[in-house]
């Protein structure tokens, strides 16, 4: 098939050397895939029909990490590069669902093509042969497909993983599953059982963030529900209000859409997970969910726990933070008011990008309401961010490091070292924001002076 690949410098001189010493030698896997589609390979993945103690002995002026001999990789060094090289080898039974008992090098390979997990990823290339695909994975590629190599029901019984990696690839692709490899997915879904939290949930962020996420996350719930098992009760979950149009689970995709970046994505995936639990329904058979956000922030908080959310790519300690706040202040009522402002700043710490952020899934959750109420909803939404930049070009006080006056002064003036000192700051902060009194040393100190006079 004429298809050119062009390899970088490094990797291609790893499969110069082994095909000069009379091995087989070539790239494999998302690499190929991603070639072929035009997009650019974040790493190389060279296979070999060299056995891994001849790998050594090809690379052996080569500084060399001996760390996945087991299974057949050897990683050497060229240029301070790391590259990965892995005899062809053939897998033998999966008793735990995650990995091979033992392995088999060989050195044919369709053998070592025949192993992999979904078409696509078994497509071998080098400068000689030019492109091998006994799976017409080109072709599945070409039409948008994600289909396993051989059965799918034995391939995914192999390693459960597989399954995910399929609804990952087809969410950051934008392919669709063909039917055998989904009713696989879909009926071999509890096998997820086997694979680690952390697997799962690298897995699952990545698939947040694909161009097909909606649609895919939608049409594999299933299997969303099986790993995240408070989703279900979201899912066909009516709201009968007056400002939804879809069930709680079909809005939260809809605000998902309407995220951009990992925070506000994760943000929105969970922002109404405490939907049913807060459900009630009023005598004129309005639905109304007092208090969702809260439970929410508390269900996600457990989650991320249990999820080991910070393990995977792209999210840290503050992220996680930063997207259980914005859940638990998402439904917060914001007037396009100075005060108003000035208070939700406060509770936000005066982080302004953390403001602007809540702005962001305020918008991306009113975009998934009802149409009807759309435009005077992101009017409103237009001004608190118009009085937000105001707020903040006048270096208004809005926490208590804006304060003119510190703790330090209040024990100056009598008020014992404790409790005592935080609960007096913060009803000057707060006389501030509601512009009761400026933020003045003198105004303040004489304020403070009347709280101690009527204790």
């Amino acid at each position: 098939m004429n298809i050119n690949i062009d390899i970088p410098k490094n990797p291609a001189l790893a499969i110069k050397m082994l095909m000069n010493s009379g091995y087989e030698a070539g790239v494999v896997g998302g690499c190929t895939r991603d070639s072929i589609m035009g997009i650019v390979p974040n790493d190389w993945d060279i296979c070999t029909s060299a056995t891994p103690s001849e790998i050594q002995s090809v690379f052996k002026s080569f500084k060399q990490l001996n760390i996945g001999l087991k299974h057949g990789t050897v990683v050497i060094i060229i240029d301070d590069e790391e590259i990965e090289i892995t005899t062809y080898r053939i897998d033998g039974e999966y008793s735990d669902g995650r990995r091979p008992d033992e392995v088999a090098f060989t050195r044919n390979l369709i053998e070592d093509l025949s192993r992999r997990d979904y078409t696509q990823n078994a497509i071998f290339f080098n400068e000689f042969q030019g492109i091998v695909d006994p799976f017409n994975g080109i072709s599945d590629i070409k039409n948008k497909i994600i289909r396993c190599v051989g059965n799918a029901d034995k391939r995914l019984k192999e390693d459960a993983l597989r399954i995910l990696r399929g609804i990952r690839f087809a969410s950051k692709l934008g392919f669709e599953v063909e039917e055998a490899t989904k009713i696989a997915m879909l009926e071999n879904k509890e096998l997820l059982s086997n694979v680690s939290k952390e697997r799962i949930t690298e897995e699952f962020v990545k698939m947040l963030q694909g161009k097909n996420a909606v649609n895919i996350l939608d049409e594999f719930k299933e299997i969303i529900a099986y790993i995240i098992p408070e989703t279900k009760a979201m899912m066909g979950l009516e709201q009968n209000n007056p400002y939804h149009v879809y069930d709680v689970w079909k809005h939260t995709l809809a605000a998902l859409n309407n995220a951009e970046g990992l925070i506000l994505k994760l943000t929105m995936f969970f922002h109404d997970i405490g939907k049913p639990s807060c459900h009630t329904i009023d005598k004129q058979g309005i639905g109304h969910f007092y208090g969702h956000a809260e439970v929410s922030f508390k269900i996600t908080s457990e989650i991320f726990k249990r999820m080991k959310i910070t393990g995977a790519e792209g999210v840290n300690g503050k992220d996680l933070k930063d997207i259980l706040e914005l859940i638990k202040y998402h439904d917060t009522i914001i007037e396009p008011r100075k005060k108003s402002v000035k208070r939700m700043l406060a509770k936000l710490n005066g982080n302004r990008e953390q403001f602007e952020r809540l702005l962001s899934v305020k918008r991306a959750d009113v975009l998934a309401q009802s149409p009807d109420k759309l435009i005077n909803s992101l009017k409103k939404i237009d001004a608190i961010e118009t009085i937000l930049n105001e707020v903040l070009a006048e270096d208004a006080c809005t926490t208590l490091k804006d304060l003119a006056i510190t703790g330090k002064e209040l024990i100056d003036l009598g008020v014992p070292k404790g409790k005592e000192i935080g609960i007096i700051l913060n009803g000057l902060l707060e006389s501030v924001i509601d512009e009761k009194i400026q933020n003045e040393r003198e105004e303040l100190l004489a304020e403070a002076n009347k709280y101690l006079e009527n204790k």
